[in-house]
């Protein structure tokens, strides 16, 4: 039987990189505490370069999506990013770094068909009824704890400015941790001590794909290790970098992300 012209057309397209580029999920990134989306550049530029849509999402509470402390939640978390996944087309890969990592399970708790993969990035990975806080506080390996400030009347953490380069850049280029403390944000402090509720019936059931940081500070490589020991995942990929392998290997780190993408 010949093939019509129309038929043909069709097949060469669906054989093309057109429909390869298609394919590929759209990349949800979700940052931590104590950061705004602005993180992501370097590996927003190389994902979009090899042909991935990435929305970066400001979570609120932030110069970059203003909201005062006290309306700030886990649930306000949540549904912003839960927002942005509602205006894209299919499921998405969703990367969490650090406290992120709880953001994107409440998330996956609540839209879990919206989500193709969770990626946590050097983060929390949380079981039902934890927080940032309640497992900060098993993680006896993590540097921040001694440097973390607490501000009740205002509502906010922040960190100790002269620990932030120690923190956030070790193994960086001195002019990487002479720029990092003025980059570090407060934090509001509610959604820190919130415990998240995940299920085996929603959460559960979602891909999952943890990148280890060799040289963490803030969440120990020992700490990383136990959580995927906790709550099982389909891929592990290790960067020799500190905790904001997104300044530091952010190539390397856009790698992992694509792998993660591939099941």
């Amino acid at each position: 039987m010949k093939m019509s012209i129309a038929a043909l057309v069709l097949s060469m397209f669906a054989l093309g990189p057109v429909a390869q580029a298609a394919q590929k999920p759209t990349i949800v990134l979700v940052h931590g505490a104590f950061e705004d989306s602005q993180i992501w550049g370097h590996v927003t530029a190389k994902l979009e370069a090899d042909g991935y849509k990435v929305v970066a999402v400001d979570l609120p509470g932030r110069p970059s999506n203003p909201m005062p402390p006290d309306k700030v939640s886990l649930d306000v978390y949540r549904d912003t990013v839960v927002k942005a996944l509602g205006a894209i087309k299919g499921p998405a890969v969703v990367v969490g770094h650090s406290f992120g990592g709880i953001v994107i399970s409440a998330v996956a708790e609540q839209a879990p068909k919206k989500i193709k993969t969770l990626v946590f990035l050097s983060a929390y990975l949380p079981q039902n009824g934890d927080s940032l806080v309640s497992m900060a506080q098993k993680d006896a390996d993590a540097k921040i704890g001694p440097h973390l400030q607490i501000e009740k009347e205002k509502g906010i953490a922040s960190i100790e400015y002269s620990s932030r380069a120690d923190l956030f850049a070790n193994g960086a280029p001195e002019a990487l941790r002479q720029a990092i403390p003025d980059l570090i944000l407060d934090e509001p402090l509610a959604p820190l001590a919130t415990p998240v509720k995940v299920t085996s019936a929603n959460f559960g059931k979602v891909d999952k794909v943890y990148i280890h940081t060799a040289f963490d500070q803030v969440i120990s490589p020992a700490f990383q290790a136990q959580m995927v020991a906790n709550t099982p995942v389909r891929a592990e990929y290790t960067l020799q970098t500190g905790h904001t392998a997104f300044l530091t290997d952010p190539n390397g780190l856009a790698d992992a992300i694509e792998r993660s993408t591939q099941r």
